[in-house]
């Protein structure tokens, strides 16, 4: 790994950052990671949806750090607290291996983008399931460009349509523009998407997350508006999300310090339903619980 300024996410902060965490050479950028892989767990998940989790799971590698701050983030003990144990790029081609073993469907990279050249090195042999990328849609397209033909599906969050609430959120002025081009991007890598008619299992294609905040119905709906645009029936799945429980820092911002109400989601899935979106997920009122949070432990890695 050279010593090169780094502008693997949208924020193209050019930053040179370390080989390792403890390095005393190079500076972190808003990521606050080296560029050395930091696992926090590597296990079978399943609570993605369905055509990922399938029946044995999906073979997920929860990365540490994030190029966005999320203040109600899920995963925030390690998207912005770091927690997790720096690894390899042997020893991650290792555990694809071990959850491959293990029974996964797939091999599903949480929050990877700021490894994205580790990535591609581990991915150097093609596997004998699909890779998904699973990320919070905050991309540079040259990075995603880099890994065409090694990633077979793009999980993508597409989470505001409003900027204003991108900035107060996840410290993210231009994010709506940035993930809508990411997202066509992912597209033209992957074309439709592909199940298994046997299994039911996704193999290649995008799936677009959209998590519903409470008090901002509008924001979602013009999510699906853009969807709906952009692509036909058949194209892509959409995934819209109700398991938005207050977590990392929402206590400290009082609109986001609740759970959805039912109002809310069936004014959201309502919109959905009538928008011409036909392929794609809804969620029911049970998955807003913290039981769904997996434990950063250190598990297979």
């Amino acid at each position: 790994m050279n010593a090169i300024p780094c502008d693997l996410c949208a924020r193209r902060c050019h930053t040179v950052r370390p080989v390792h965490r403890n390095s005393a050479e190079g500076q972190f950028g808003f990521c606050r990671a080296a560029r050395t892989p930091v696992v926090a767990r590597a296990g079978l998940h399943f609570w993605e949806e369905p055509c990922i989790s399938g029946t044995r799971g999906s073979g997920t590698v929860f990365f540490s750090g994030c190029n966005l701050r999320c203040v109600f983030c899920q995963n925030y003990e390690i998207s912005t607290g770091g927690k997790g144990k720096e690894i390899s790029i042997e020893r991650l081609r290792a555990i694809y291996q071990e959850l491959i073993a293990q029974g996964a469907h797939n091999i599903n990279l949480v929050t990877p983008t700021h490894y994205a050249d580790a990535i591609l090195q581990s991915l150097d042999t093609p596997l004998p399931v699909p890779v998904v990328f699973n990320t919070n849609g905050y991309e540079n397209p040259e990075t995603l460009r880099s890994l065409e033909s090694k990633i077979q599906i793009y999980l993508p969050d597409f989470k505001y349509a409003d900027d204003s609430l991108a900035i107060r959120f996840s410290s993210a002025p231009d994010y709506f523009q940035t993930a809508a081009q990411a997202i066509l991007e992912m597209y033209r890598q992957t074309g439709p998407y592909r199940m298994d008619e046997k299994t039911g299992l996704l193999q290649s294609g995008v799936v677009i997350r959209h998590l519903i905040l409470p008090g901002y119905t509008e924001n979602s709906m013009r999510v699906i508006d853009w969807v709906a645009q952009h692509f036909k029936p058949g194209e892509v799945l959409f995934s819209l999300m109700r398991q938005y429980v207050p977590c990392g820092r929402a206590e400290a911002f009082p609109d986001l310090n609740r759970k959805v109400t039912d109002e809310e989601y069936n004014q959201v899935e309502s919109y959905l339903f009538d928008s011409g979106i036909e392929d794609g997920f809804v969620q029911e009122e049970e998955s807003s619980s913290r039981d769904f949070i997996p434990a950063f432990d250190g598990t297979g890695v």
